[in-house]
Order: C-alpha cells, then structure tokens, then sequence
C-alpha cells in the first residue's frame, strides 16, 4: 500500500511540476537556477518583482505583427 501511495504521490508532483513550467510559473525559479550555473560571476540577481517586470515589458515592447 505504501508503495501505491508513493508512487502517486510522485505522479502527482511530476503533473504538478509539468504544469507549472507549462504556464511560466516556475520561469524565476528557472531563471536563478540558469544563472547560479552560467552567470554566477555578473553580480547579483535580479529580484521577483524587477524579473516579472523585465518579461513583461519584453513580451509588450516592439512590433510583434506583420501588418
């Protein structure tokens, strides 16, 4: 029985983790992670707010049709 619930319980939060990379939700946790590997030297990270702020104005500056 234990055996059972493991394993449900480990389906359950590989669904949970699956969903959340899927909606952008772990995109900070993502970001320091990438960055303790390859940009450890560059000086501190950015906080949650200042990196939520710098994908949104990313994702709305610009001209993003073709007409």
């Amino acid at each position: 029985m234990r055996r059972v619930l493991r394993s449900i319980g480990r389906a359950t939060a590989a669904a949970v983790r699956l969903v959340r990379t899927a909606a952008g939700d772990d995109a900070y946790e993502r970001y320091l992670t990438h960055r303790a590997v390859t940009h450890a030297h560059t000086g501190p990270a950015l906080s949650r707010r200042a990196f939520y702020e710098e994908r949104e104005r990313a994702k709305w500056s610009g001209v993003t049709r073709c007409c």
